[in-house]
């Protein structure tokens, strides 16, 4: 019996312990980049605010898949979402100004998100043909609608809210990050919606017996995933002064990838919005320590793909 609670005790430890890996995981990356790369500028404060900017976006869609996931479903359109609102965002600019390009922008997001909604849940087809096939339609709507062409952003109090400006020493987007990340948590961990969010991937099944509208809670979060990758796009289009169809291109790979080392199960039923954004912000560090290395493109896709698998394995584990 005593040899028994030993092994949970164990058991028990070590599981706490993969709990905070991404953080501890974080901490080593930072301090062997840190000792490595010191010379080459990589503690430079002006790196270290460029690494939150660049991950900042990656993070504010992290926070929605957190939730797609956790319902047992996958969203890979938000890269080429994020890109078609960023253009309708400088066409809604151009034409009726700053109210007219949030107003295009975030539309982007609920129709598409919609339309994701509707043919996963009410027409049966599964999430990850459906948001794939909606990641080719969109990077083509937006090709047909720019001519391929980049369409600039002239307002300047557009682009300082909504990513290229600052609040003091603190960027926008970084202010943006904790707007919707505190929001994200408070959601999944403080309210009914959560809680159902997470009863609906860890038994589907179980779920609905209990009177939880699964089918609801499926459809509601994929258009926040959708709303989520068109104000990404939106935060291109102002730190970039312009839309382009282009934004967001690959960027699935690491919202998904930054949400599963944060510690969000792909099979579903567990998630971390806080988790995803370390996991970001992970990914970003390594990309930053990459690129100061000197290694080429190439390679740095190479230890893309290397995190993602490592992601995936971690996910199996905590699975089981």
């Amino acid at each position: 019996m005593t040899d028994t609670a030993a092994s949970a005790s164990k058991f028990s430890a070590l599981a706490n312990w993969r709990e905070y890996i991404i953080y501890i995981g974080f901490v080593v990356i930072f301090l062997v980049f840190a000792a490595t790369l010191g010379d080459r500028g990589f503690l430079d404060p002006n790196n270290l605010l460029n690494i939150i900017r660049q991950t900042a976006i990656i993070a504010v869609v992290s926070v929605t898949m957190t939730f797609v996931l956790s319902t047992g479903e996958i969203d890979l359109s938000v890269g080429a979402v994020a890109g078609l609102a960023s253009v309708a965002t400088a066409m809604g600019i151009d034409q009726f100004g700053i109210p007219g390009g949030i107003l295009y922008g975030l539309g982007t997001g609920v129709v598409v998100g919609a339309v994701n909604g509707w043919l996963t849940t009410g027409i049966g087809i599964p999430s990850f043909l459906t948001t794939l096939a909606m990641m080719g339609i969109a990077r083509g709507v937006a090709m047909w609608i720019s001519g391929t062409a980049a369409i600039p952003i002239l307002s300047k109090p557009y682009a300082a809210i909504f990513g290229a400006g600052n609040l003091g020493p603190i960027p926008s987007l970084l202010i943006w990050v904790a707007i919707i990340g505190i929001a994200g948590h408070i959601v999944l961990r403080r309210t009914t919606f959560g809680r159902r969010v997470l009863a609906t991937g860890g038994n589907e099944t179980s779920a609905r017996y209990s009177g939880v509208n699964t089918a609801s809670i499926k459809f509601r979060v994929l258009i926040l995933s959708s709303v989520a990758a068109a104000f990404a796009g939106m935060l291109y289009a102002g730190r970039l002064h312009s839309g382009r169809f282009q934004f967001g291109e690959g960027d699935e790979l690491s919202v998904i990838a930054a949400a599963v080392l944060g510690g969000t199960s792909l099979f579903g039923g567990a998630g971390t919005v806080v988790g995803s954004i370390m996991g970001a912000l992970m990914i970003g560090l390594i990309n930053n320590g990459l690129v100061l290395m000197g290694l080429e493109f190439s390679q740095q896709l190479i230890a893309r793909g290397a995190i993602i698998i490592i992601a995936v394995a971690i996910s199996q584990t905590r699975k089981r």
